[in-house]
């Protein structure tokens, strides 16, 4: 059962109690809507402006098999049309439906607030070839736009919401909970498929009057939000406020690390603001407004964490059970929290504050580096730069870092070795018509890798040389001046730091997948010539016998002159295969030709 009653459609085989089909005054279907009290449905705004004045909610998962039809209506203002913000994302687009009639409770669902990065869910739509109903199943792919809405990936290019699904609620696969609602479906130029939904949180903030009849922990722990008394809200580290909102917007780093002493108000407003903005359900109307008075790049996107926690006092069991419960890990509650997320493949975006004065500090690094290695994103935010904040940026920064260019490089070497040379090998074999040049890849790579390799050494010249805490230049050697109390990860040089000074090692990443991909797409381009010069040598040789069984040893030179040409050309390295292909078929027709005047 689901959380607030109701059937949260834990198979796919049933038809969902909360599912309702929507239609307008014409009796066609306008779309989908949500059961959420007995007389209550969530649709989206365009449905209801489809379907005009006359309203039928009609319910398909009737436990008595019927499908009765209720006629419904706006409940009052609970009614936020779609709108375009200044960048012309989306913005709204939800409705709630008062009906004539009440339901049974125990059709009712109650949405749930849930992390969402990479869940497979599901979508009961009422397409016009499927009137009563069917499954669209979808990956969620991620945040989009600034509204918080959520981009969802069809399973299959048929399961693309269509006219009929706006408004259907979005089941999460694994627990059954119904996390968000369809917007709307559409196909780029590019041919790319994708669906979209509302998540909880959102709908949330656009129809407040929803909060009861949504269930699970909200994102943001209560002692991070912002003053009542608004005494703070003036106070802005821009530069702090800039890489808080690059990263909330993933900036590509993985983990970040950052110091807020407790003395520092404007610092730790800044973090409040930031955790605040990039909350679905806590953002205001004036963070997606382009003329807010927000300075440039301190906005973050809304969605931009999963989770944000104050550790202080706070045990790593207790934020464990959290995070589990954040991801939906609800299966085998026996288990401890960090098995069920170590056996987890969900993943999320962690904000920890006061990760220096939880309960038992080192045990919440241990939860920390698990949900890293699973590839979970973490913000880390120290009250000082002490003993655990240096044991974190080692564990969960520098020794990640090495070993992730360590790895960066084995791969640049393997593109410039081993695959190359295949690739070399074949260019040997056969003219390469219709292969892309891969010359520049694989010089991008050895510079690529030369550039590492340069890193590496820098590294460790700096570890030999020094051997204190500070640089004769008077910076730290975590490579952070100490006029900046950042105390970030940004790969500047140290010997305590993430090593590669100033590379970008997603960008290195990106090369060698690109050069990595073109030469396996080459090389199968070109084995597919080196099969159809082999099967052409054949084909040469068999003719080659049948026309000298035909001729009974006499002398055809104009036939053996094209059979020679074939040869040579198939011969040749590296054989040009348009040209042998060309000269063997000559040839085969020759001896076809002279077989027909033979049999005349």
């Amino acid at each position: 059962m689901a959380a607030g009653g109701g059937d949260p459609a834990a198979s796919p085989l049933k038809t969902p109690s909360w599912a309702v089909r929507i239609r307008g005054a014409d009796g066609e279907i306008a779309g989908a809507g949500i059961l959420l009290t007995p007389d209550q449905v969530l649709t989206c705004a365009h449905v209801v402006d489809r379907a005009e004045d006359r309203l039928t909610a009609e319910f398909v998962g009737a436990a008595d098999h019927s499908v009765p039809a209720v006629p419904a209506r706006v409940d009052g203002s609970a009614y936020v049309p779609e709108t375009r913000d200044a960048d012309g994302d989306p913005v709204g687009d939800v409705a709630l439906l008062r009906l004539d009639r009440p339901r049974p409770v125990g059709e009712t669902v109650r949405l749930h607030r849930l992390s969402a990065p990479g869940r497979e869910v599901r979508m009961y739509g009422f397409p016009y070839a499927h009137n009563g109903g069917i499954w669209f199943r979808s990956t969620v792919v991620g945040g989009c736009g600034r509204d918080g809405q959520v981009q969802l990936s069809p399973v299959s290019p048929g399961e693309l919401a269509s006219p009929g699904c706006s408004g259907a609620g979005v089941a999460d696969s694994r627990t059954g909970e119904v996390i968000g609602m369809v917007l709307s479906g559409q196909q780029d130029q590019h041919g790319n498929r994708f669906s979209f939904m509302s998540p909880a949180e959102t709908i949330a903030r656009h129809l407040p009057r929803l909060k009861p009849h949504i269930v699970g922990p909200t994102a943001v722990d209560e002692r991070l939000l912002p003053a009542a008394d608004g005494a703070s809200q003036d106070l802005l580290d821009e530069p702090f406020a800039q890489r808080l909102a690059a990263w909330l917007r993933d900036d590509g780093s993985q983990v970040k690390i950052s110091v807020v002493g407790p003395g520092d108000a404007a610092r730790a407003a800044t973090l409040r603001r930031a955790i605040t903005l990039a909350d679905r359900e806590l953002r205001t109307a004036v963070s997606v407004d382009r003329a807010s008075l927000d300075p440039p790049g301190t906005v973050p996107s809304a969605g931009g964490h999963d989770l944000a926690v104050d550790a202080s006092g706070v045990s790593a069991a207790e934020i464990a059970e959290r995070i589990a419960e954040r991801m939906g890990l609800w299966q085998h509650p026996e288990d401890p929290p960090l098995d069920r997320i170590r056996a987890s493949r969900a993943t999320l975006n962690l904000v920890v504050v006061g990760v220096d004065e939880a309960a038992d500090p080192l045990s919440l690094l241990d939860l920390l580096d698990v949900l890293r290695a699973g590839g979970s994103r973490l913000l880390l935010v120290f009250r000082e730069d002490g003993d655990c904040h240096r044991r974190a940026r080692d564990r969960l920064l520098v020794r990640p870092g090495r070993e992730r260019r360590a790895r960066l490089v084995e791969r640049l070497r393997e593109i410039t070795g081993p695959l190359a040379q295949d690739l070399h090998e074949r260019l040997a074999a056969v003219v390469p018509h219709g292969v892309r040049p891969l010359d520049s890849d694989l010089v991008a790579a050895h510079a690529a890798l030369a550039g590492l390799l340069r890193a590496d050494d820098a590294d460790d010249d700096a570890d030999d040389a020094d051997a204190g805490g500070v640089d004769r230049d008077g910076v730290d050697r975590d490579g952070v001046d100490r006029g900046d109390e950042d105390r970030e990860g940004d790969g500047r040089p140290d010997s305590g730091r993430v090593p590669g000074p100033g590379l970008d090692l997603a960008r290195y990443e990106r090369l060698a997948d690109r050069a990595a991909g073109r030469l396996a797409k080459a090389v199968a381009q070109l084995d597919r010539l080196r099969d159809r010069r082999d099967e052409l040598a054949g084909r040469l040789r068999g003719y080659h016998v049948l026309h000298q069984h035909a001729l009974r040893g006499e002398e055809d030179p104009e036939v053996d002159g094209l059979y020679l040409r074939a040869h040579a050309l198939l011969r040749a390295r590296p054989c040009d295969v348009r040209a042998a292909e060309a000269a063997v078929d000559a040839y085969t027709r020759r001896v076809d030709d002279h077989g027909e005047g033979d049999a005349r």
